[in-house]
C-alpha cells in the first residue's frame, strides 16, 4: 500500500508539474503577445501621427504654391473652347460584322454505289438519298441566305443608327462653335457681355486646393477697358491651426502642436494677397491689352461677424492693376504681400480679424451699364431723359433721391458751372456726417479736373466726404483719385440704378459712353461736354 501510495503521488506531481509548465508558457505567450499588441498599437499610433502631420505639410505647401502652381499654366483662349466631335468610330456587335460560310453540298452529297452495290439494287437506294440531300442542302441554303438577310438588315440598321448620331453630334458641335464663334466676334468687337462671358470661364477654370468658395462676379467696363471681378476669397479656416502632431506615449494621445497665431495670420494675409495676384494674372493673360488695360480685384469673404452672430461680406482687399505695370513684375519670384503694397492695393490691415476696406469701385453699382441702343430709343421713350430736364427739376430729383438715400438736412449752395451743388448731412449717408453733392448734367466725360475742383469745394464748406454725381461717366483716373479723396462717383448708369431703387422712377441718363474710349490721364483733361 505504501508503494502504491507513492506511485500515485509521484504521478500527481508530474502532473501538477506539468500544469505548472503549461501555466507558465501560457502566461509568457500572453505576454509576447500583449508585447506585440502594444507594438502594433504603437505603431497604428505613429503612423497615424506621421499621417496626420503630412496631411497638414500637404495642406501647407498647397497653399504656397497658390500662386506660382498657375504661373505655368497656358492661359485660355477661344481656340482652346471650340468643340470637338466626340463620337468613336463604328463598331458595331462583332456578330454583325463575321459572315458565314455558305451551305457546301459536298457535304450533303451521298457516296455513289459501287459497281456490286448497282447490281444488288443499290442505285435506287442512291438515287433516294441523292433526293433526300438535295432537300437538305436546299433547306440550309434557304436558312443561311435568310440569316444573311437578317445580318446585314441588322448591320444595316446600326449603321443608320450611328449615322444619325454622328450626324446629331456634327449639328450640336456646328452650334456651338457657331455660338462660341458669335460671342468671340462680340469680344473682339468689346461687347460687355462676351468679356464678361469669357472672364468667367478663365475663372471657372482656375483650380483652387480644397475648401476655397469658387464664387464671383464680373463686370467690364467698355469706357474704362477694365474688368472688375468681385471674388469670394477662401475663409481664415482653409489655414491649419495645427503645425503638426506628435504621439505621447505616456497618455496614449496624439496631440496637435498648435501653430502660433502670429504665424496663421501672416499665411492668411499672404493667402489672400496670392488669390488676387492670381486672378489678376489669369485676367491680363487670356485678354488682349487692347480691350482689358486694368483689372479691378475686391475680394471679399462670406462669414459670421463673432460679435453679433450675424452674416457679414467685408471686403478685405481691393487692387486695381494697370496691365502695363502688372507685366513687369516677375510673380514667380515676388512677395505677394509687398507686391501688392506697390500695386496700391487697399488691404485690410487685420484680415484675420475681418477689419473691412472700402473697395476701389462698389461692384453692385457697376453692373448697371448704359445699353448700345440708348441714344437711339430715348426720344421716343416715354421715361425721362435726364439730358432733358430743366436745371431746377434735376436739381429737385437729385435732392429726392438723396433724402431717400438718407440725407437728414439740405442746403443749396452757389454754384457757377451749371450743376447742381448741396451740403447735405447724415450720419449714415456713404460716409457720414457732412458730404458735398455736385451734380453734373453733361453729355460726355468728366474730366479729372472736375474731380480735383470738388475737393476744393470740400475743403471750403469743411466736408467729411463728397460725392460727384454725373449723367455721363468718368475715367479710370478719376475713379482713382476720387478713392484716395474721400470721394463717391455716381455715373449715368448708377444713378439710373438709384432713381429706380430709392424713388421708383425709371429715368434715361441720355448719354453712352463711347467704345472706343482710353480711360488715360491724358484723355481726362480735355474739357468737359457742355451742360444740356
Amino acid at each position: 500500500m505504501a508503494s502504491g501510495r507513492s506511485e500515485w503521488e509521484r504521478r500527481q506531481a508530474a502532473l501538477r508539474r506539468e500544469a505548472e509548465r503549461q501555466a507558465r508558457e501560457a502566461a509568457k505567450a500572453a505576454k509576447e503577445q500583449e508585447r506585440e499588441r502594444q507594438r502594433q498599437h504603437l505603431e497604428r499610433q505613429q503612423s497615424s501621427t506621421e499621417r496626420k502631420s503630412a496631411e497638414v505639410a500637404q495642406r501647407i505647401g498647397e497653399l504656397d504654391k497658390v500662386l506660382v502652381s498657375a504661373l505655368g499654366v497656358r492661359p485660355l483662349s477661344f481656340d482652346q473652347m471650340r468643340v470637338a466631335s466626340s463620337i468613336p468610330p463604328f463598331a458595331p456587335d462583332p456578330r454583325l460584322t463575321v459572315s458565314e460560310s455558305a451551305p457546301d453540298w459536298a457535304a450533303y452529297q451521298p457516296s455513289p454505289p459501287s459497281s456490286v452495290g448497282k447490281l444488288l439494287g443499290g442505285k435506287a437506294r442512291y438515287e433516294r438519298a441523292l433526293t433526300e440531300a438535295r432537300a437538305r442542302y436546299n433547306r440550309a441554303t434557304d436558312s443561311y441566305q435568310q440569316r444573311v438577310q437578317q445580318r446585314l438588315s441588322e448591320l444595316n440598321a446600326a449603321r443608320s443608327a450611328y449615322d444619325r448620331r454622328v450626324a446629331e453630334e456634327k449639328r450640336k458641335v456646328a452650334e456651338a462653335n457657331a455660338q462660341l464663334n458669335q460671342i468671340r466676334a462680340d469680344f473682339d468687337a468689346g461687347r460687355p457681355e462676351a468679356l464678361e462671358w469669357f472672364a468667367t470661364k478663365v475663372l471657372e477654370r482656375s483650380t483652387y486646393p480644397p475648401g476655397f468658395p469658387k464664387l464671383f462676379q464680373v463686370a467690364y467696363r467698355p469706357e474704362n477697358r477694365d474688368l472688375v471681378v468681385e471674388f469670394e476669397l477662401p475663409p481664415q479656416s482653409v489655414v491649419p491651426e495645427v503645425r503638426a502632431y506628435k504621439y505621447v506615449k505616456a497618455r496614449d494621445t496624439i496631440d496637435p502642436i498648435p501653430r502660433p497665431q502670429t504665424e496663421v495670420k501672416q499665411r492668411y494675409a499672404k493667402l489672400l494677397a496670392d488669390v488676387a495676384l492670381r486672378t489678376l494674372h489669369e485676367i491680363f493673360t487670356s485678354t488682349p491689352r487692347e480691350l482689358v488695360e486694368a483689372v479691378v480685384f475686391n475680394g471679399r469673404l462670406n462669414t459670421v461677424d463673432q460679435a453679433t452672430g450675424k452674416k457679414v461680406r467685408p471686403h478685405l482687399l481691393s487692387v486695381e492693376a494697370e496691365r502695363a505695370e502688372f507685366e513687369d513684375l516677375v510673380l514667380a519670384d515676388v512677395n505677394p504681400v509687398a507686391c501688392l503694397k506697390r500695386l496700391n492695393a487697399l488691404v485690410s490691415p487685420n484680415p484675420y480679424d475681418l477689419e473691412a476696406i472700402e473697395p476701389f469701385i462698389t461692384f453692385d453699382l457697376k453692373r448697371f451699364r448704359f445699353s448700345e441702343d440708348m441714344d437711339v430709343v430715348s426720344g421716343l421713350d416715354s421715361r425721362r431723359n435726364l439730358l432733358k430736364l430743366s436745371p431746377t427739376e434735376f436739381e429737385h430729383l437729385v435732392r429726392e433721391l438723396f433724402v431717400a438715400m438718407g440725407a437728414e438736412a439740405w442746403t443749396t449752395i452757389p454754384s457757377k458751372d451749371g450743376g447742381v451743388d448741396a451740403v447735405a448731412t447724415s450720419d449714415n449717408l456713404f460716409f457720414g456726417g457732412v458730404c458735398l453733392i455736385q451734380a453734373k448734367r453733361w453729355a460726355n466725360l468728366v474730366g479729372l479736373e472736375a474731380v480735383h475742383a470738388l475737393t476744393g469745394v470740400m475743403a471750403d464748406h469743411n466736408a467729411t466726404t463728397g460725392v460727384l454725381v454725373t449723367t455721363s461717366w468718368f475715367g479710370r483716373a478719376s475713379e482713382q483719385f476720387a478713392q484716395r479723396n474721400r470721394i463717391t462717383l455716381i455715373n449715368g448708369a448708377e444713378l439710373k440704378h438709384l432713381i429706380k431703387k430709392h424713388l421708383n422712377i425709371d429715368v434715361i441718363p441720355g448719354t453712352t459712353p463711347p467704345r472706343n474710349l482710353r480711360a488715360s490721364d491724358n484723355k481726362q483733361t480735355g474739357r468737359p461736354g457742355p451742360t444740356i
